[in-house]
């Protein structure tokens, strides 16, 4: 991993070795601990040497012979400090990487500081990391966290943007994806659509593959990762689509593990932090709570539960917490037994070595004490995850926002009507009847006519929602002319089991009566259905006319007629505009289903129905 090799000086970190790592410092700006933190705990970075991690603008004490890792962004600011701390001589050494390729001028001023402060033996390596991107799954990266209005949807949507802020973000998104391939060490071929801002990333980025490749001495693409594998391995897709193609499914209410975990709770890069009710029962009706403690977690690919479930249906998840508490009790009397059966709560040791039958039980039952404990502290963990989700589901029931939606975005009859939803008092906050009526105003062929319309607008003011992310959708359906092709979204909803009747054990965590229970159908998004015409080189009307760049070639030619006619087994889906949970799980589960086959999800931020629909406002407002 590009990350472990640079924490070991750049050098491939060497398995079984017994040497004690070398103890180093490691100084990161925002942009290095955004990237580190999703991937490498505290206690990894300790196994690497790492004693100390310190943000490179803090006040950092002089510590003269231990060597330093710095792991930041060539910004003016960031140089400046470092050329600072080379003046004040606080380390053995230096070795500097730089998030994305520093520039010359940039280099002479840390050589000219170096001179300055007779440190110049000092600065041991000077390397540009291309890692200017945050992998937060092994399937699913993003841009950018510090400065991600950059690159949000609303940054690219600005009606009054300037060509050459257009050019900023274009290029902010280009040198991401640039450092993303070069991680991967290979050179994808690009498809896009026509005429969306997509299409400007993917002229961008088939400019700087193609100036990188024609550069023999200093191509990165002609390394150790692609020298004699290249034409053994086929080469990745790589399909840039816009945000523009589907607004309707960051709205979605959803209804797996981790779309909720991220739409209801404060979930961001990898961690969850909850606020820990305190008495709240017993406070009076309208009171304000007393302060609350949070509680951070990691859900990250060592959490075993997580990773199996995340994707699941939530009444599932529930239930299998619910299991993994039993089992787990369970084997903690199996231990209390085990030690009272040899007589050990009080004994010593020796009293053991008398009962040779029952040692081989107990020194199992001690032997699997820390992976109990382990267990135990999963459990704990997501008992108080799954209750949060629950608590918001059943008091803005959410489960009756997820089947209305995915009947309105799948065509299905109504059981009820739009405008009684939207007047229940009982039913979702105001910005939950913002999104429902968003999803219906944007799935709908026929638009509501004007009185109609006038009378949803009551209906939602009086709810006590702002109208502002419905202007920005009427002008944007407006310059779509989306009324010619609706984008669909497949024709069967999620089915209900009908309610949780009582699917737990009384003796059970989770009360979920009165919460729906639903049988998920595959049903590809929008972005997934895309992806699939190009990866399996179906025709298609939706994608047909869809950009082909190939930076490999000596000439680029501007078709849409692809060179390869076969199947891709690798593709890169990124969003351009912003993704969300929902169309990365349901790009995991179409490819379940295909032997062989990898994608992988990126986007240029990853934000909840909340945030998206903040920036529709701010876009919308008059």
């Amino acid at each position: 991993m590009a990350l472990k090799r640079m924490l070991n000086f750049n050098v491939p970190p060497v398995k079984n070795s017994t040497g004690e790592p070398v103890w180093k410092v490691l100084i990161y700006d925002r942009f290095g601990q955004d990237i580190i933190s999703p991937l490498l705990s505290v206690k990894e970075l300790r196994d690497m040497g790492i004693t100390l991690h310190l943000l490179l603008h803090s006040d950092r004490d002089s510590i003269p012979d231990v060597p330093a890792i710095y792991f930041v962004m060539p910004t003016e600011e960031n140089i400046d400090r470092l050329c600072q701390d080379l003046r004040n001589q606080l380390y053995e050494y230096y070795y500097l990487n730089f998030i994305s390729a520093i520039s010359r001028s940039k280099l002479e001023d840390i050589a000219n500081a170096a001179l300055g402060a007779s440190a110049v033996a000092q600065v041991a390596k000077v390397f540009d990391q291309y890692l200017n991107f945050i992998t937060l799954e092994d399937d699913m990266f993003l841009l950018c966290n510090q400065n991600k209005e950059l690159v949000s949807y609303r940054a690219i949507n600005r009606p009054d943007i300037t060509d050459t802020e257009m050019e900023t973000v274009m290029d902010t998104i280009v040198d991401s994806l640039f450092c993303f391939f070069v991680t991967l060490g290979a050179i994808p071929i690009i498809r896009c659509s026509r005429g969306t801002a997509a299409e400007m990333v993917a002229v961008k980025l088939d400019k700087k593959l193609r100036e990188n490749l024609r550069d023999a001495r200093n191509s990165l693409f002609t390394g150790d990762t692609l020298g004699a594998g290249q034409f053994s391995f086929q080469r990745p897709l790589l399909v840039l689509v816009d945000r523009n193609i589907d607004l309707a499914t960051p709205l979605h209410h959803t209804w797996t593990y981790q779309a909720l975990v991220h739409d209801v709770l404060d979930f961001h890069l990898n961690r969850v932090v909850l606020e820990e009710s305190s008495g709240m029962e017993n406070s009076p009706a309208g009171a304000r709570p007393k302060k609350k403690n949070k509680k951070s977690y990691d859900l990250t690919v060592a959490d075993k539960f997580w990773q199996k479930h995340k994707g699941s249906p939530f009444p599932e998840v529930a239930e299998s917490v619910q299991q993994e508490l039993e089992t787990y009790r369970a084997q903690e009397d199996e231990v209390k037994r085990l030690k009272s059966i040899m007589g050990l709560e009080g004994e010593d040791e020796g009293a053991i070595s008398m009962l040779s039958d029952n040692t081989a039980k107990l020194t199992s039952a001690v032997s699997s004490l820390p992976e109990l404990l382990e267990k135990k502290r999963l459990i704990d963990l997501h008992t108080n995850v799954a209750t949060a989700v629950l608590e918001h589901i059943k008091t803005r029931k959410l489960d009756l926002y997820f089947e209305y939606e995915e009947k309105i975005m799948s065509k299905s009859t109504l059981d009820k009507s739009l405008l009684d939803m939207i007047s229940d008092p009982d039913a979702g906050t105001a910005e939950d009847k913002m999104r429902l009526f968003l999803i219906y105003y944007i799935s709908c062929v026929q638009c509501p006519s004007e009185a109609d319309l006038e009378q949803y607008k009551k209906a939602l003011t009086d709810a006590g929602c702002n109208l502002s992310p419905l202007n920005y959708i009427k002008q944007w359906k407006a310059f779509a002319k989306m009324a010619s092709a609706p984008t669909t979204y497949g024709n069967s909803a999620a089915k209900s089991l009908g309610l949780f009747s009582r699917v737990m054990n009384t003796g059970s965590q989770f009360v979920m009566e009165g919460v729906k229970n639903f049988v998920l159908k595959q049903q590809n998004l929008p972005v997934t259905r895309i992806l699939d015409n190009l990866m399996e080189m179906k025709s298609n009307p939706e994608t047909d006319d869809y950009r082909y760049f190939d930076p490999k070639m000596l000439r680029g030619s501007d078709s849409s007629v692809p060179r390869n006619k076969n199947p891709f087994q690798e593709a890169i889906v990124f969003v351009v505009g912003g993704g969300n949970y929902i169309e990365y799980q349901n790009l995991i589960d179409y490819v379940k289903g295909k032997q062989g086959k990898h994608v992988l999800y990126g986007c240029s931020e990853l934000f909840n129905a909340a945030q998206f629909l903040k920036q529709l406002s701010q876009l919308g407002q008059k």
